[in-house]
């Protein structure tokens, strides 16, 4: 009994020792297993559509390329409305630098920072706060994204490719590698398991999601502040962040629009409340509701999820922590030394 215990110890220490290599080496390659990562989700959610796609006879690859071509098309589509957004928020900026540089000499004239008066906001911001180093370190930056952005794309693209058509396989390779039935069946489970439940998430996300980023962007829209698609959008992208991301949105609009209608304070007030009662109605209710009693996963554990995949992925690892935990807890509830690991990891609410 007691050198059952000890096993059982060791075997757990290991096993935290792995969980902390394989961080370090995740965070360190990160060029190569976050895309890796982002192809295989993906490739989860196409599956079920592809699946049903080859069931009207259209071969399965032609599938695929159609998952795939619609997927490239819609972003092509946000990325186009997204610039066009961003071009007017340019064309528009002088009409706010006034706002800006009264807002900024506030902060200085508190923090005791260097305003000059007869210069522009830039100028001042330029002269202080390591503005300088941030824009040019952000240049800098941003011609990398761009440069390996297509690349980056193109290989997303010829991973689930690949990928799915391993997953057509799939069943026949399982049951070549393990002939034993009883092991066999268990592998199946696991797979099929972990497919249908990251599915079921990022859709039950991507609508929350989708319908807080409309409602969000309507009621910009309503009360006249600028930019609806913007916000709209911040709040879509913002919202597959847990906790922080309806938080982060709803600062930033609301700011905005402070800054827009400042000293009209019923457009600022309806901006504000609208945002708290969308993120708490899809947010809070409905979508702990119709998620959680699926997943079954332990609200704190999702907070540490984001903060560890934040870190080591950054704002890509916050996106894809809840996917990945809702992984870890479908494999370890079908091994038996990391059931306990599973219960941890699940919720305390009944199904």
């Amino acid at each position: 009994m007691n050198e059952n215990k000890y096993s059982k110890g060791i075997f757990y220490l290991l096993s935290f020792i792995a969980f902390i290599v394989a961080l370090a080496v995740l965070k360190v390659t990160a060029s190569f297993f976050l895309p890796l990562t982002i192809s295989i989700l993906f490739s989860f959610i196409f599956y079920p559509f592809v699946k049903k796609l080859s069931q009207i006879k259209i071969p399965w690859i032609l599938a695929v390329v159609i998952m795939l071509g619609l997927t490239l098309f819609l972003f092509s589509i946000i990325a186009n409305i997204l610039i066009s957004s961003c071009k007017s928020i340019v064309s528009a900026y002088p009409r706010y630098e006034a706002r800006f540089t009264t807002v900024y000499s506030m902060i200085a004239e508190t923090f005791n920072l260097p305003f000059d008066e007869d210069s522009s906001l830039f100028a001042n911001l330029w002269g202080s706060l390591g503005v300088r180093t941030f824009v040019q370190n952000s240049a800098i930056s941003l011609s990398n994204f761009l440069l390996s952005g297509a690349k980056v794309i193109f290989l997303i693209s010829l991973l689930i490719l690949f990928f799915m058509m391993e997953m057509r396989e799939m069943k026949t390779k399982i049951k070549t590698a393990f002939p034993e039935e009883k092991l066999n069946r268990k592998i199946m489970y696991i797979t099929v398991k972990t497919i249908s439940d990251v599915t079921r998430f990022i859709s039950i996300k991507f609508y929350i999601s989708l319908a807080t980023g409309i409602i969000v962007a309507l009621v910009c829209l309503s009360v006249g502040l600028d930019f609806p698609i913007i916000w709209g959008f911040l709040a879509f992208v913002l919202n597959f962040i847990p906790n922080f991301g309806s938080a982060i949105s709803f600062v930033l609009t609301t700011t905005f629009s402070v800054i827009q209608f400042y000293p009209e304070a019923y457009k600022i007030v309806i901006v504000g409340l609208s945002i708290l009662a969308v993120n708490f109605t899809l947010g809070s209710i409905l979508e702990p509701k119709w998620e959680g009693n699926d997943l079954g996963i332990s609200p704190f554990l999702i907070l540490v999820s984001l903060t560890l995949w934040g870190f080591v992925w950054g704002f890509a690892g916050m996106i894809l922590s809840v996917p990945i935990l809702v992984i870890i807890k479908i494999v370890c509830e079908n091994i038996e030394p990391l059931k306990p690991v599973a219960a941890l990891i699940g919720s305390s609410k009944k199904k």
